[in-house]
C-alpha cells in the first residue's frame, strides 16, 4: 500500500481524500485527450485493458494512450500494437503513465520498445473551497472568457505567441479542435484570454470531466510574466467552476507553473511519466 506523504496530509486536511484526486487527475486529462481526439477524428480504442486516442492530431500528446490495465505477459503486446496504429496513421505519440497503469514496469517496457521519456510532472489537485485568492488582479489585466470563433483564434494566437508547447503546429490545431466544438455553456469547455492593457497575453482553459475542473494551456507572454498573471487565469476557470457545483481542481504542472499552483493552494498527489514515440525513433 502507498504510504502517505505530507502532500497527502495536506489534501486530507481540506476534506480530499488523496486517491480520489489521483484518480480525478488521471480520469479528467484521459476525458479531456479522448474529446480532443475524437474532435479530430481519432481512431479509438476502449476496453478493459487500454484506452487510445490515435491519429486524429499531429501532437504525441494526443495521440494517447491514457488507460492501461495491462499484465506483465499482455503488456508488450498492447505496446506493439499501439506503435503500429502510430505508424499506420503516421503520427507522433505518447503513453500518460500514472498511478493507475499497469503493471508497474510499463515505463521500462515503453523504453525497451523505442519509447523516449519526455518528462515527469506533477499531478496536482486543490479544493476549490480552500484556495489562496488573496492575490490582486494584476493591474492593468481583464480576463474574458472566449465565446465565439473569432476570439478562439485571438486565443490560439495568444497561445502561440507565448511559447506554449510545439508552438504554431500545437496552437493551430487546439485552436481548431476548440472551433469545432464550440465554447458555449453546454459544452465542458471554458476558454479564458488575458488582456493586459488591451493587449491578449495570456490564456487558459477549463476542461469539467470525471467530476472534476481540469486546468489547460495556462500560457503567458514571455514580456509579461512574474506579474501574477498566469495565477489569475487560474484562478478565473477555478472560481467558475466552483460555482457550477465542482469542488476539485486537478492539473499537470509544469516547474515553471508549479509554484504558482502550490501558492494558490494546489498539493502534489502523484507523478505522471510521458513516454512519447516519434516516427523516425520507432523500429
Amino acid at each position: 500500500m502507498r504510504q502517505p506523504n505530507e502532500n497527502d496530509e495536506r489534501a486530507i486536511l481540506t476534506g480530499m481524500d488523496p486517491d480520489t484526486c489521483m484518480r480525478a487527475i488521471e480520469e479528467n486529462t484521459a476525458v479531456f485527450l479522448l474529446s480532443l481526439g475524437r474532435a479530430g477524428g481519432g481512431e479509438e480504442r476502449d476496453d478493459t485493458e487500454i484506452t487510445w486516442t490515435i491519429g486524429g492530431s499531429p501532437l504525441s500528446y494526443h495521440n494517447a494512450i491514457v488507460r492501461a490495465n495491462l499484465t506483465p505477459d499482455t503488456a508488450d503486446a498492447a505496446i506493439l500494437v499501439s506503435r503500429e496504429r502510430l505508424v499506420a496513421h503516421g503520427v507522433p505519440g505518447s503513453w500518460r503513465v500514472g498511478p493507475s497503469m499497469r503493471p508497474n514496469d510499463l515505463g521500462q517496457r515503453l523504453l525497451a520498445m523505442g519509447f523516449t521519456l519526455a518528462g515527469d510532472e506533477p499531478g496536482m489537485a486543490a479544493d476549490l473551497h480552500a484556495l489562496n485568492e488573496v492575490a490582486p488582479m494584476p493591474e492593468g489585466l481583464i480576463i474574458q472568457r472566449v465565446r465565439d470563433v473569432a476570439e478562439t483564434a485571438t486565443w490560439a494566437a495568444t497561445l502561440n505567441a507565448n511559447d506554449f508547447g510545439e508552438g504554431a503546429i500545437e496552437s493551430d490545431w487546439v485552436g481548431a479542435m476548440y472551433a469545432r466544438l464550440g465554447c458555449g455553456d453546454e459544452t465542458p469547455w471554458r476558454h479564458y484570454l488575458g488582456l493586459l492593457h488591451g493587449a491578449p497575453v495570456a490564456t487558459s482553459t477549463l476542461f469539467l470531466g470525471a467530476g472534476a475542473a481540469g486546468i489547460y494551456f495556462v500560457s503567458v507572454h514571455p514580456d509579461a510574466r512574474r506579474r501574477g498573471i498566469g495565477a489569475a487565469l487560474t484562478l478565473a476557470p477555478l472560481r467558475a467552476a466552483r460555482e457550477l457545483g465542482y469542488r476539485v481542481g486537478v492539473l499537470d504542472a509544469s516547474s515553471l507553473g508549479e509554484p504558482v499552483y502550490r501558492r494558490l493552494g494546489f498539493t502534489t498527489c502523484c507523478q505522471i511519466s510521458l513516454y512519447e514515440w516519434r516516427p523516425q525513433a520507432g523500429a
